[in-house]
């Protein structure tokens, strides 16, 4: 890490304005479903409190778009927060105004404080300097825990950062940013990377980073049917993204040019219809029938994938292999979370980016058996595509 870091930071008696990460899912009884990124939080918010600090967190929630919507206020994380913890959490009614600022004042040493969600105001998305100034009012220190918002150029991960003299990244940021930058900056080979999802124009920018540096690239998902179009296959009523075709066959010409280990599916999962519980089978990728489309890896591309995979001394996944959210098409996805899991076992470094990818190795009870999950998909993706995130490049350099 070139950047700050909480332990870099002398926190006794300081309110430490933190910027954390917890967008979660609710029902709709407004109870969360899934508290992961509550959870991942603690080491830092715990530090402030060990430490003597007085933390002030700040989030958003959903996308209220500069409105206060009542379904997507913090209130139900503050309760689940405080049974966490074990501390006393104050949830503040707004995340700025008088009324907040006579809230932190009036803090007690072990107590924590919860600022409403960020995304009630417009300019919390739009970095307005005003209000980053105000959100600023309320800490000494500034501490940013929030790796699923850092390539957001938003007010409270690079606006509010102006206005303190140290902006450190949190141990999530630093766990975040240890195992994306290791992979692709010191791997330990081979190094493998499985991409999947539904297009080829989210992840452009990743295969072509990716590419000089991986030993295998496995593609997998909706994505892989433009490239197998591109090597001239039928695919049926496959996903296809026609205007993506040459840039497809000019990834596969590099990927030969390379003699890099490119490996596309070689039998998919086919369906007339993915929302019915229709008829479905297995079928090669020259066979694909018309009328009928891939939804999922087949038996013959898993045990493809997973050769590669548990070989791997470093592993990155994104992407989900098919449409996994149907238990009928999920079962490529979920041999390539059993796959990393092997490849941890094995001694690798298994790296999952968030997001679906996530969300399929906790179907399978396998998140205690990878070495990391990324709680930030969009971050994720475009740290591995090489782009700089702003909240990360916002933090004061180490001297």
């Amino acid at each position: 890490m070139s950047k700050l870091t909480i332990d870099d930071l002398h926190l006794a008696g300081k309110r430490v304005l933190t910027r954390v990460d917890f967008n979660v899912p609710l029902d709709k009884d407004q109870q969360i479903t899934d508290d992961r990124r509550i959870k991942a939080a603690l080491p830092t918010i715990e530090r402030i409190l060990s430490q003597r600090g007085k933390p002030i967190l700040m989030s958003h929630l959903g996308r209220p778009k500069g409105q206060v919507v009542p379904e997507m206020s913090l209130k139900p994380v503050a309760l689940r927060l405080e049974n966490l913890l074990g501390h006393k959490v104050l949830m503040a009614e707004d995340c700025v105004g008088p009324s907040v600022q006579d809230l932190v004042a009036g803090m007690g040493e072990g107590q924590v404080t919860l600022l409403e969600n960020l995304r009630f105001h417009e300019q919390e998305t739009e970095n307005d300097a005003d209000f980053a100034r105000q959100l600023a009012k309320l800490g000494d220190v500034y501490v940013n825990d929030a790796f699923g918002t850092a390539h957001r150029a938003h007010a409270s991960t690079v606006g509010v950062v102006r206005f303190f003299p140290e902006a450190a990244a949190g141990y999530l940021m630093r766990r975040e940013l240890d195992y994306l930058g290791r992979a692709l900056h010191r791997p330990a080979r081979p190094f493998v990377a499985i991409l999947g999802g539904a297009k080829i124009s989210g992840k452009i920018e990743v295969i072509q980073n990716l590419m000089p540096k991986v030993d295998v690239l496995l593609i997998g998902g909706g994505m892989a049917y433009t490239f197998l179009k591109a090597r001239g296959l039928g695919i049926g009523e496959s996903l296809l993204e026609e205007d993506k075709v040459p840039l497809a066959e000019e990834i596969l010409q590099q990927s030969r040019d390379r003699g890099l280990d490119f490996q596309l599916p070689v039998d998919c999962v086919v369906t007339a219809e993915i929302d019915q519980p229709a008829e479905s089978k297995v079928v090669g990728v020259e066979e694909i029938p018309l009328g009928w489309r891939g939804v999922d890896i087949g038996p013959k591309t898993s045990a493809l994938f997973t050769e590669r995979i548990i070989t791997g001394k470093t592993v990155v996944w994104n992407g989900p292999m098919g449409v996994f959210e149907v238990e009928a098409f999920a079962k490529g996805t979920r041999d390539v979370a059993k796959a990393l899991a092997k490849a941890t076992e094995a001694g690798g470094i298994t790296i999952v980016g968030g997001g679906d990818s996530a969300a399929a190795v906790a179907q399978v009870s396998l998140k205690d058996r990878i070495s990391h999950i990324s709680t930030g998909g969009g971050a994720s993706l475009e740290f591995l595509g090489g782009k700089t995130l702003p909240g990360v490049e916002a933090l004061t350099e180490k001297t």
